[in-house]
């Protein structure tokens, strides 16, 4: 286990966290329900091997309602039985939306139209922000080293 460089940024600046805080509290209110929101949060923190994230967010997974098969498999949704459709569209946009780098097409038509058959517009956009915010707080902590279980 590494030692944490500084605290997390956002604490750092003056209202930071409350603007981040204040996404996360819109996003909660757009009608995805709060385990699709758990559980993509949990995926993208596993890609991003943000320890305090994860630790969190099974956490948090679980208090949404998510099974613990669910929260104890997410890394391997896909060869899993636990996972509505639904659920697997909103991970697998959240895996290519994570991995923008990883091909020249980040986020195929195939997966978009896929999220898009469960989700609307107001539900995807609702999505894309909390895979962002994930991202953003994993960016934050990992390179930091914020340590699980310190909050």
């Amino acid at each position: 286990m590494s030692t944490e460089r500084m605290p997390n940024p956002a604490v750092l600046i003056p209202d930071a966290m409350q603007a981040l805080m204040a996404v996360n509290k819109a996003v909660a209110g757009a009608g995805v329900s709060g385990t699709v929101l758990a559980l993509t949060h949990l995926r993208v923190s596993q890609i991003n091997g943000c320890a305090p994230c994860v630790a969190g967010g099974a956490q948090h997974a679980l208090k949404q309602g998510a099974t613990a098969d669910q929260v104890h498999s997410v890394a391997a949704w896909r060869e899993t039985p636990w996972f509505s459709d639904e659920e697997r569209a909103a991970l697998e946009l959240s895996e290519a939306v994570t991995r923008l780098a990883d091909r020249s097409d980040p986020v195929p038509d195939q997966v978009w139209d896929v999220a898009a058959k469960y989700f609307d517009q107001r539900e995807l956009a609702a999505l894309l922000l909390n895979i962002a915010m994930a991202n953003a707080f994993n960016r934050l902590n990992a390179p930091t080293r914020q340590q699980a279980g310190a909050w």
